[in-house]
């Protein structure tokens, strides 16, 4: 008991200090928080309902989901009909709409018996039972077959293009889950988000509204680029542009889309040190990879992403092993800003800004200074009860107390976490835990010193006896964590992650930390009767 291992000893200082360090950026000046290093100069970010944030409308395009699902039959169109002979022209997408001519009127019937075999349903047909057609299609005796989506179609993809839009904004937005954005669908084709704590709104713009769409393709070299500007651009392909502003000639057909990649980190370039996005692909994207790279050494393969070109690096040997890296104009903060768009997924379609305003804070600067006071109050009370009821070792509880805070903000600020109002619940009933540890501990403390042991049998039994108990019922807590974590969204996962972080942290606190200090006193005065 009175034996603390050096490392033991350093190890819980060291986790003292790590919340000391993180959590003190919170409460320092902005002239002396300049000074600190990046890396420490995290602090929390508060809610909505305490310090108001961005409120951002945004619509989905429905144009463009439109013209996407009739270019998917498009191509099915087309793979149809020539593998059974049928010879066609004009067949195009424009005005919301496929349109084709059929040669010969002979195979007209045998034409739209093909491309009415591409009819799928959709879901629940709004007139009530059953399910609909996907797309209409019309037939004229000159030879045009019109193509269109069916309004229960173009309703059933507008409401899952709003369902997936708001899962993969949530996920760039919140990767972490400590945010605490407010994202809700509002009517047909609207969602409505709420981000507590921003303070650049356009960097959220950004981050949102782009698709995130990446391609990667082949260069074209069959003519200069100035011949492709003067109008000769060959068939199959099309002129983009670089970050740089520079035009580029590439091939038209994606030889792998942003579907086949499983992961993206921000790095920096083992060659040069710029920040860099690498990046992994599934196992047939891997094939792929490696099959273009082996096929075309020495050609330029472009990475693009939004019709925009990232890089355009020559390829100078093969790459197996299906994980390559992005390079291009990137800062430290561009380079996690595309990582984090790439994992989350492109999202269906774009989606514009309709409404931007600066939401206050819910509560009010009183209700906010009142909270304050409350919990100051209380914080006083809880201490000057430890003492009264413990004496010195009170004194030991109201110092692991202190820590307990400081390393639950420590904490919350590394993660860069949104603090709410359930959040504030979820850390004041995490510091009555902590305190009621400490009761356990010292009450059994009590009982043994009243049996007749002395004070280091005493000390030594009460800490290993009231530990099972501390143990189990943090436990249960923690599950009740987690579940609230898994399941909840929102305030109430801000609750749940402020609740699991002060159940390690006051477990910590109240037996390690006390422990520590009771050892040391233990051992440098060595009293015959305990001071509790």
């Amino acid at each position: 008991m009175l034996y603390f291992q050096t490392w033991k000893t350093i190890l819980v200082i060291s986790v003292c200090l790590f919340g000391i360090v993180f959590a003190a950026p919170n409460v320092l000046p902005d002239n002396v928080r300049e000074q600190v290093p990046a890396f420490f100069n995290k602090s929390l970010n508060l809610g909505l309902d305490l310090s108001g944030g961005v409120h951002l409308l945004w619509e989905v395009e429905t144009d463009e989901l439109i013209d996407s699902r009739l270019e998917t039959v498009e191509d099915d169109v087309r793979t149809v009909l020539l593998a059974n002979d049928v010879g066609y022209t004009g067949l195009r997408v424009a005005d919301h709409q496929l349109s084709l001519r059929i040669r010969d009127l002979d195979e007209l019937s045998q034409a739209q018996e093909l491309i009415e075999e591409l009819i799928t349903p959709v879901g629940a047909s709004a007139l009530g039972g059953g399910s609909a057609d996907d797309i209409a299609v019309s037939v004229t005796e000159a030879g045009l077959i019109t193509v269109v989506l069916t309004e229960e179609a173009l309703e059933f993809l507008v409401s899952q293009a709003v369902t997936q839009s708001i899962e993969i904004v949530r996920r760039r937005i919140d990767e972490m889950g400590t945010r605490e954005p407010s994202i809700q669908r509002q009517g047909r084709d609207r969602i409505i988000m709420q981000v507590p704590g921003e303070s650049d709104p356009q960097r959220i713009k950004d981050l949102v509204g782009t698709t995130a769409r990446m391609e990667f393709r082949m260069h074209d070299s069959s003519v200069t680029i100035g011949e492709a500007l003067a109008g000769r651009v060959p068939p199959g392909s099309e002129v983009l542009y670089e970050q740089s502003g520079q035009p580029i000639l590439l091939r038209e057909r994606a030889l792998i889309d942003g579907d086949r990649l499983v992961n993206a980190q921000p790095s920096f370039s083992s060659r040069t040190g710029e920040p860099v996005v690498t990046i992994r692909f599934d196992t047939r994207g891997a094939q792929t990879f490696a099959r273009i790279t082996r096929e075309n050494v020495g050609e330029r393969f472009a990475i693009i992403l939004d019709d925009i070109v990232l890089t355009a690096p020559r390829i100078n040997e093969a790459i197996p092993g299906g994980s390559a890296e992005i390079s291009g104009s990137f800062t430290a903060e561009t380079s996690n800003d595309l990582s984090i768009l790439l994992r989350a997924g492109a999202l269906p379609a774009p989606l514009t800004v309709v409404e931007e305003r600066v939401v206050g804070p819910g509560l009010g600067q009183d209700s906010i200074d009142a909270g304050k006071k409350a919990a100051i109050i209380a914080f006083a009370l809880v201490i000057v009860f430890m003492i009264a009821s413990y004496g010195l070792f009170g004194v030991y509880a109201n110092i692991a107390l202190i820590i307990n805070v400081v390393l639950i903000g420590g904490a919350l600020s590394f993660l860069q976490a949104t603090l709410t109002l359930p959040g504030i619940a979820g850390i004041i009933l995490t510091m009555g835990m902590a305190v009621d540890a400490n009761v356990l501990i010292f009450e059994r403390i009590r009982e043994e010193v009243a049996s007749g042991k002395t004070p280091i049998n005493a000390t030594e039994t009460g800490y290993s006896r009231a530990l099972g108990t501390i143990l189990d019922a943090n436990i249960t807590t923690m599950i009740a964590a987690v579940i609230l974590f898994m399941m909840g969204a929102g305030p109430v996962r801000g609750f749940a992650i402020t609740l699991g972080i002060g159940i390690i942290t006051s477990v910590f606190t109240a037996v390690t930390v006390t422990r520590l200090m009771v050892a040391t006193y233990l051992r440098s005065a060595r009293p015959s009767k305990l001071p509790i």
